[in-house]
């Protein structure tokens, strides 16, 4: 197990995938780590579909014309959505939830790759969020933030180098921030 600091820096997003499944008990402790995500007045907003079937992953890749080609390859792909009438925060409850599925991804040695969906279009007149919805059966009611893809990696991305951090952002106690 990587330290925090270590598992932050060596998440990258992964495109290429090889064949190779992921265990279900990997996608359970995937899923573990989401289900524990705060949330906004602890209101857990989201819901989680776990999709393995190549097939619907296939479709699931046309939701949108651009960035949603790492679908191709995912032997997993995870739909981040909730119940906005839960939360008012429900964007940033499912982001937060999704970040803690890349990480805890990561920490299993496993590649991730987010996919928007939210405002973004599959055709002129279709949304990227219709477009899945309609596919997974997804209540209107229900809004989709993204698409985690998992699988093992069939590429190595080097780690952030802590040397390239951006310090020249960050300023204490009032902006004082030059660029």
């Amino acid at each position: 197990m990587k330290t925090f600091n270590n598992l932050a820096l060596s998440r990258r997003s992964i495109r290429k995938y090889t064949n190779e499944k992921i265990d279900d008990e990997c996608i359970k402790k995937i899923i573990s780590v989401a289900l524990v995500a705060p949330t906004s007045k602890n209101s857990r907003p989201w819901y989680f579909v776990i999709v393995d079937d190549a097939v619907t992953i296939e479709r699931l890749s046309q939701c949108k014309k651009n960035g949603a080609l790492a679908l191709g390859t995912c032997s997993h792909a995870i739909v981040v959505m909730a119940d906005p009438f839960k939360s008012e925060a429900w964007i940033e409850d499912t982001s937060i939830a999704a970040s803690y599925i890349q990480l805890a991804a990561e920490d299993l040695g496993l590649g991730s790759c987010w996919i928007q969906i939210r405002e973004r279009m599959y055709d002129e007149n279709t949304t990227a969020a219709e477009y899945v919805r309609d596919i997974l059966s997804i209540p209107e009611n229900i809004e989709i933030e993204c698409i985690i893809t998992l699988g093992h990696k069939n590429e190595e991305r080097k780690a952030y180098d802590p040397k390239k951090t951006m310090w020249n952002r960050v300023s204490f106690n009032t902006w004082n921030i030059e660029e």
